[in-house]
């Protein structure tokens, strides 16, 4: 079959769009939608120091691959940060394939650990959760004890080494899965938040936010990886069974294999929906964490009411 766009031998098929290209095509495609959504959000601008949350896997290793071609052309610095959650036999290949690639690249890369910033590592903080159920509630699973700890300590880190934008790689696919979870726990302030859009924030130190991939499907960005030769991690995470994710990403898998394009779709009725719950998300109270001063709704932070608890107070 020949590519769409010249007379190259298509190796990739958009069943949502009909077009087929060739490896070198589907790669520029890539770079071009992630620097649509970028101009769109108005999600970098000109002397922006970019920390690339990158965590090993595929989708966090090309969007550094793709910032670290366009700050080459474009007025902008990236530097990668890396959180190390402390999870034996799994973080340490991810924090080698990091390290290796970063250097093959000529990336400054800083790594931050739960430990050193929390005082426990994810390992032990679930430890503490299945033998203490009076501190810790059981229903509280591993992927919200780690997302909770990440999103502080990824704050932490762009904070220390002077960014003023924190990129992560989370994908379509992410973005539909979370706006089915907030739906399902009816926890519906968070949907308000969930437009692309990097001037909300959640932090108190003026740090942009952004997600250059929440246009593209998951499935593109590893092909992306596999055709471009970029090394990470393919053993999933040993926790990731255990929450509910997994069996949205399947459902929604199995309905986009059955009918071409509905994930584009919803993504695209959910940044509706999300852009007129905005206001509604936006008026919720918010205060200083009596603990560590953070802003949140209640009187202590998700994170010191976890970490007070696998740290007994």
């Amino acid at each position: 079959m020949q590519c769409d766009k010249c007379d190259g031998i298509a190796v990739f098929t958009r069943k949502y769009s009909g077009q087929s290209l060739c490896s070198k095509c589907f790669t520029n495609s890539i770079a071009r939608k992630t620097a649509k959504t970028i101009s769109k959000y108005k999600m970098i601008n000109n002397n922006d120091l970019v920390a690339v949350a990158v965590s090993g896997g595929k989708d966090s290793l090309v969007l550094l691959h793709i910032l670290n071609q366009m700050s080459k052309s474009h007025n902008f610095k990236i530097k990668v940060i890396t959180i190390d959650e402390g999870i034996p036999g799994y973080r340490d290949e991810a924090l080698d394939i990091v390290k290796d690639y970063c250097d093959t690249l000529g990336v400054e890369y800083n790594i931050f650990s739960y430990k050193d910033l929390f005082e426990t590592t994810l390992e032990e903080a679930l430890k503490i959760r299945e033998n203490d159920q009076k501190r810790m509630s059981l229903s509280l699973s591993s992927c919200s004890i780690c997302g909770t700890l990440r999103r502080r300590a990824i704050d932490y880190a762009a904070d220390v080494i002077g960014a003023n934008v924190i990129a992560t790689a989370h994908n379509l696919d992410d973005n539909l899965q979370t706006y089915l979870i907030n739906m399902l726990s009816g926890d519906t302030t968070k949907i308000g938040w969930m437009v692309p859009d990097p001037k909300k924030g959640d932090n108190d130190n003026n740090i942009k936010k952004i997600k250059p991939f929440s246009e593209i499907y998951e499935s593109e960005i590893v092909f992306y990886a596999f055709t471009n030769d970029i090394p990470f991690q393919i053993e999933p995470c040993p926790h990731m069974s255990e929450g509910i994710r997994t069996e949205i990403r399947e459902f929604l898998n199995s309905l986009e294999k059955q009918h071409a394009g509905i994930k584009n779709n919803l993504s695209n009725s959910v940044a509706k929906i999300s852009g007129i719950m905005r206001k509604e998300a936006e008026a919720k109270i918010k205060r200083k964490c009596s603990c560590c001063g953070a802003y949140c709704t209640g009187l202590i932070c998700s994170v010191c009411d976890i970490t007070s608890k696998v740290n007994k107070g």
